[in-house]
């Protein structure tokens, strides 16, 4: 089925030029934000909830696997100019992302700079491999994963208001909340072409991905079962979270009934 997808394929490669600039130009005009002008870094909370600070290093450190991300997956792609810069693009703005998420870390103090070094070191030790061998199964997986990441920022946001607030996490976390539903949109959009191409071929697909998804390296992060229950217990995701906003929204836009899928989507393990 594969080959229905191929990247070099010319009208794929027209569709997905047009996905890119549409998106780039959106970013360009709206979505571009600072990491040094753009956040309340003096309004920090020092006083938040370590739990909160634990979840924010989680998301940290998965973000510090980028190398692999994109280091893996960009050959697949290199013959699609606009899927091979969206994906350029995405690690700029995830790159930004686990900046961002690293200085709040600093700056509120609930983690120094040995610690953060320490942790770099640690998660350098493994690697990260590619969850599919198949560049239209990674669209898809990103296309969950971003709304995935989307709705864990999200409900973060609302748990750092319920335990005293911080306007500088506050904000990132909405920026980053924005660019992870600005990707899924753009894969969201590549699988909506997937599905016009060859949808029992798309379908097939896209069953694999949901029945064996999981968040990104988490499981490669020291501690990940205490990690992934703090990231439960706080309610940021929990399996029913994953499955009310992200898996059904996203086939209710897909047009894609649950029986079409043939097997039960399984729960997300975060």
């Amino acid at each position: 089925m594969e080959n229905r997808f191929r990247p070099e394929d010319p009208d794929l490669r027209k569709k997905f030029a047009k996905l890119y600039r549409e998106f780039f130009d959106l970013a360009e005009r709206k979505r571009r934000w600072s990491l040094n002008d753009d956040i309340p870094w003096s309004q920090v909370n020092r006083s938040m909830n370590p739990a909160v600070a634990d979840i924010v290093e989680s998301f940290c450190a998965v973000e510090l696997y980028l190398p692999d991300y994109i280091g893996k997956a960009l050959p697949m792609i290199r013959a699609n100019r606009g899927w091979a810069w969206f994906h350029a693009n995405w690690g700029y703005e995830e790159s930004k992302h686990s900046l961002a998420l690293g200085d709040w870390l600093l700056r509120s103090g609930q983690r120094t700079e040995e610690q953060m070094a320490d942790l770099e070191d640690r998660l350098f030790q493994h690697e990260w491999n590619l969850p599919h061998d198949s560049p239209s199964a990674m669209v898809m997986y990103g296309m969950v994963q971003e709304l995935a990441t989307w709705a864990s920022y999200r409900n973060l946001r609302l748990r750092v208001q319920e335990h005293g607030g911080d306007p500088a996490l506050s904000q990132a976390l909405m920026f980053l909340a924005v660019d992870e539903r600005a990707h899924h949109s753009f894969y969201l959009r590549a699988v909506q072409l997937f599905l016009e191409i060859d949808r029992a071929g798309a379908l097939e697909q896209l069953r694999r991905v949901f029945s064996s998804f999981a968040m990104p390296a988490v499981h490669l992060i020291g501690e990940s079962r205490r990690r992934e229950e703090q990231i439960r217990s706080l309610g940021v995701l929990t399996e029913t979270l994953y499955m009310e906003q992200v898996v059904y929204p996203i086939l209710e836009i897909l047009g894609v009934e649950r029986r079409e899928l043939r097997k039960k989507v399984v729960p997300v393990r975060c």
